[in-house]
């Protein structure tokens, strides 16, 4: 697995469908995602500092799983099937149990960049996205 972070998140209001882009951790492969208008606000919103009055969905769910002394561990990306991303939110309990939570790839990291939580994804994934873009 490929430790990745949240390099750009592209929004457009006017489509449906936006864009974050997650960049190897120490390396220079990109993966772009696809993903709503919500989750991609919800990422901006978090990463811009912006604190609700009230707490949004994500906010919720990390409070949520923290008041039943878990914690998010890691989000693993595992596979790509007909062009829609799979993920999986690793949750720890307070005793060490690791649990394995299906998960769309947006709303996983919407929590990993609340939880502080890094970004796995598998080597498969990157290649067969077929981007391969050299940052510079």
């Amino acid at each position: 697995m490929i430790e990745m972070e949240l390099n750009k998140i592209v929004i457009d209001e006017k489509r449906h469908d936006q864009l974050i882009v997650l960049k190897e951790k120490d390396g220079n492969r990109v993966l772009p995602i696809v993903i709503g208008l919500a989750e991609a606000s919800a990422i901006k919103l978090k990463i811009s500092g912006f604190n609700p009055p009230r707490p949004l969905t994500h906010d919720l769910l990390q409070s949520t799983i923290e008041n039943l002394e878990a914690s998010i561990d890691k989000i693993i990306i595992d596979k790509l099937e007909e062009s829609t991303f799979h993920a999986k939110l690793v949750i720890k309990t307070g005793n060490g149990v690791e649990k394995v939570i299906d998960a769309r790839p947006s709303d996983s990291i919407a929590l990993a960049v609340r939880a502080h939580a890094p970004i796995f994804v598998e080597d498969d994934i990157i290649k067969q996205s077929e981007i391969f873009n050299q940052e510079k």
